[in-house]
């Protein structure tokens, strides 16, 4: 998704435009920044993908980058909770930090340290 709108928002006008129905309140903020955040959506889908793969190949970067999301993310949540938005920031933070306590745990830690002749950090 976030591949898709920052395509959308760096070729303003294409097929993809009218996905912005969905969230029009979203849209009247972004698309004043344009190509510059259309082109931010873009890398941060593939550091997404990244993490993802690293995750499903029991990688230990794969872990640390999902970490760093995860807790971008909660960063975000408290963000939203202290300007005003309660019930978006409360859920963000109830859901990043349900998995970043996940992600801490040591057998998921362990989880991402067993693979036999890994030479990867």
């Amino acid at each position: 998704m976030a591949a898709l709108a920052g395509t959308s928002l760096i070729w303003r006008g294409s097929f993809l435009e009218p996905m912005w129905r969905l969230n029009r309140d979203a849209y009247q903020k972004l698309a004043p920044l344009g190509a510059v955040v259309g082109i931010a959506f873009v890398l941060l889908s593939g550091m997404l993908a990244a993490a993802g793969i690293g995750w499903f190949r029991r990688r230990r970067w794969g872990w640390v980058l999902t970490v760093i999301i995860i807790a971008t993310q909660l960063l975000g949540g408290v963000a939203n909770f202290l300007t005003r938005d309660f019930i978006g920031g409360a859920t963000g933070i109830i859901m990043a930090g349900a998995l970043l306590w996940y992600l801490l745990q040591p057998a998921v830690q362990a989880f991402f340290r067993s693979r036999v002749g890994s030479k990867e950090f």
